[in-house]
């Protein structure tokens, strides 16, 4: 977590964790901590090859943020090496804020939630998009068929932390496939039965 907190816990953070008796060490008790979270393992890999849908923030050139959802089939996020995340841009609403908030500051945050388990993963980085016609390459390693949505573009996340929340106030919500799934294993005639 060493290298999240080097990002994020500012001099202002800190001051306020410090205020509030914030159980976080300060950074004298981190030196000696490996630097490892800015490198994605299976654990991250296969949580992240689970979500369907997540949240991407970006500033605006005012200095504005802005939350936008992506989202897509399970697997619609592809690890491609430990320190790069990347997804397929599907065709939406046309108004491009992401893309034009990265083209002047590539620096975002992308929060990824699992509500049935109470967890999530918190991610930060420097993202990239890459016209799905110019990088065939990239398009095809971040193909999702036979999901029937147009790629305009590739997202590349270059990671440069993340770091695991805790459980505390997540309410759990379930997606149809999980309750379609529970009820299965609940009335296991049910699943034998023809359909």
């Amino acid at each position: 977590m060493r290298r999240f907190f080097d990002i994020l816990f500012t001099p202002s953070v800190r001051a306020s964790q410090a205020r509030h008796g914030s159980p976080y060490p300060d950074p004298a008790q981190l030196a000696d901590a490996p630097r490892t979270d800015a490198h994605l393992s299976e654990r991250e890999a296969a949580f992240l090859a689970e979500r369907d849908s997540v949240y991407l923030a970006s500033v605006s050139e005012t200095g504005w943020p802005y939350i936008q959802h992506r989202g897509g089939p399970p697997g619609f996020l592809r690890v491609l090496d430990p320190d790069t995340l990347a997804w397929a841009e599907f065709a939406g609403n046309r108004q491009y804020l992401t893309a034009g908030n990265v083209a002047a500051d590539d620096r975002v945050s992308l929060f990824a939630m699992d509500y049935a388990a109470r967890r999530r993963l918190k991610l930060i980085g420097h993202l990239s998009f890459h016209e799905a016609a110019e990088r065939p390459d990239l398009a095809e390693a971040v193909g999702v068929a036979p999901y029937r949505a147009r790629v305009e573009r590739v997202a590349v996340l270059r990671v440069a932390g993340f770091d695991w929340n805790c459980p505390q106030h997540i309410t759990p919500r379930f997606t149809a496939p999980e309750i379609e799934a529970a009820m299965r294993r609940a009335r296991p005639e049910a699943a034998a039965a023809p359909g």
